[in-house]
């Protein structure tokens, strides 16, 4: 076994390691902080690999996922010359879910402390942690002081009563404990775990974005996610287990052509954008299970038809999910459309339509260092993740948690004791 550095050196050192496991790739980056702010990042590394063992975000081969994940860290390794010991990771497995609660306690003392803030932030894990879910995220919305309103800044004010409204985001434990166990196996600690939709909205949009109020719509290979923000809060995300490679499937299906042609083809051809010349346009393609090199062709207005049904469920799931986040009508109605789908022509107007909202596609902002190859909207999860190492600070659950408690800490002994 590789000798290797402390778990925290490189940290010490500003390296820190992003990684994004999608059902299509596997993503590592290797990022230098020479500054206080996700402009002061800079790339040193970065590795890609087609993913394994993963569908629609959920592990289902830990030694294939394990390969894939081994292959793109030490890539990103040899380009940064230098060692990982930890990464930060996004999840978009384990039915995501975000819920809205309060908590609250008493001020024994008469003036709100360190302790009381620290009582109702435990109060509202336990809560957030019920029922089998696994915290992955917790940002307060604003106290209240004997019931009134008391702005986000409560120490040294006077209180009989402290409660506070927090948003959490939750997962089912088995994915989160997988991809743990994943990340063990490729002898790396997990630094923090992040929600992709999080990590992906902060990528493409800008802070006067989220005061004002937007949603973050990305949809990737295996899922279809969303992210809400008002008033620079983040207030919803949900994941739903559908993505573009529904969409490929069902040009294999339709066409009896092999999955490999199907992606080339949704590549190549693909739109959502219907005009009278594409009755008339055709395109090549072999049959699945044909060895003799026999060519077919169809339209690209047939195409059309085959793709639009797919993305037309896709956001009438995401329309379900937004409407049962109340929290949703405080966002506005600016939408931001990012991920690998949406570099289907005519992606955003069918999102407008199918939404009712106004649609933008969002491209993430390259680190200084990422090759151009790796900065569009596909990649919106893993350019993120650094923004929310950023922006979270503590709100991530994990982050810091060296007492033990808490999700993290109870699978981090579950690791120790199970190897």
């Amino acid at each position: 076994m590789t000798q290797r550095r402390s778990r925290h050196a490189n940290r010490r050192s500003g390296i820190t390691g992003l990684l994004d496991i999608g059902t299509s790739k596997v993503a590592v980056a290797i990022v230098a902080d020479s500054g206080e702010d996700a402009q002061s990042l800079r790339v040193l590394g970065v590795g890609l690999q087609r993913s394994r063992g993963v569908k629609a975000g959920v592990l289902t081969d830990l030694d294939q996922a394990e390969i894939a994940v081994r292959a793109a860290i030490a890539q990103a390794e040899r380009a940064a010359g230098v060692t990982l010991d930890a990464v930060i990771v996004s999840l978009a497995a384990g039915r995501i879910k975000s819920q809205h609660f309060s908590a609250r306690t008493d001020v024994l003392s008469g003036h709100v402390g360190n302790d009381d803030l620290a009582r109702v932030n435990q109060a509202a894990r336990d809560y957030a942690e019920r029922d089998g879910r696994s915290l992955v995220h917790m940002n307060e919305l604003g106290y209240r002081l004997d019931g009134l309103p008391g702005g986000i800044e409560v120490r040294g004010l006077a209180a009989r009563q402290l409660a506070a409204d927090f948003h959490a985001v939750t997962a089912d434990e088995a994915p989160m404990r997988n991809l743990l166990l994943l990340i063990e196996r490729c002898y790396l600690a997990c630094e923090g775990i992040f929600a992709a939709p999080y990590a992906s909205a902060l990528s493409v949009t800008s802070r006067e974005e989220r005061e004002l109020g937007v949603t973050v719509v990305d949809i990737g290979a295996g899922t279809a996610s969303i992210a809400v923000f008002a008033e620079g809060h983040f207030v919803g995300a949900d994941v739903v287990p559908v993505g573009s490679q529904h969409i490929t499937f069902d040009i294999a299906r339709a066409l009896q052509t092999p999955l490999s042609e199907a992606e080339r083809i949704k590549t190549l051809y693909g739109t959502l954008i219907s005009a009278q010349s594409d009755e008339h346009e055709t395109f090549s393609y072999p049959l699945a299970g044909e060895e003799d090199g026999a060519a077919y062709q169809t339209t690209k207005a047939r195409l059309t038809e085959i793709i639009r049904p797919r993305f037309a469920q896709i956001f009438a799931l995401l329309r379900e999910r937004l409407a049962e986040n109340a929290a949703s009508a405080y966002a506005g109605e600016k939408v931001v459309l990012t991920g690998g789908a949406c570099q289907l022509l005519g992606s955003a107007e069918f999102a407008a339509n199918e939404l009712g909202r106004p649609v933008r596609l969002g491209k993430p902002a390259p680190l200084a260092g990422f090759p151009g190859s790796v900065t569009g909207p596909h990649f919106a999860t893993l350019c993120g993740l650094a923004a929310a190492a950023e922006e979270a600070g503590e709100s991530f659950y994990g982050a810091g948690d060296s007492s033990g408690q808490g999700y993290l800490g109870r699978v981090g002994k579950w690791l120790s004791s199970s190897f």
